[in-house]
């Protein structure tokens, strides 16, 4: 089961429904962890010393610099990119079936997009 760093700019509404389908889940917020406001980068970074995933809605910037950080052959512990676009209910369904379906190791170097 994968570790998550939760973005800032996740809707809530799916993080409390994650956490109703697999209560388990390891995760941590950005703001919990004194990270509130802080670069993509760095959240990068600061996600791949800690090997978690990150969960996050941003496309842009946060796959960008996701695409650099590979390109520079630094660590990614991972991204997974849940477009807004996508409904609750559809986001929870298969952020359960991602979470629970890979390993940190599996999730090493990868931009996953939802749906899967």
């Amino acid at each position: 089961m994968l570790r998550l760093l939760i973005d800032e700019n996740i809707d809530h509404d799916i993080l409390r429904g994650l956490v109703r389908r697999i209560p388990q889940l390891d995760y941590v917020i950005v703001a919990q962890v004194g990270l509130a406001g802080t670069e993509d980068l760095e959240l990068l970074r600061w996600a791949a010393r800690e090997n978690r995933t990150i969960l996050t809605h941003d496309v842009k910037t946060m796959t960008a610099f996701a695409k650099q950080l590979l390109r520079q052959q630094e660590p990614m512990a991972g991204v997974i990119v849940v477009p807004n676009r996508l409904g609750i209910g559809k986001a929870i369904e298969e952020l359960e079936i991602a979470i629970q379906g890979q390993s940190q190791s599996d999730m090493r170097d990868v931009i996953q997009h939802l749906p899967l």
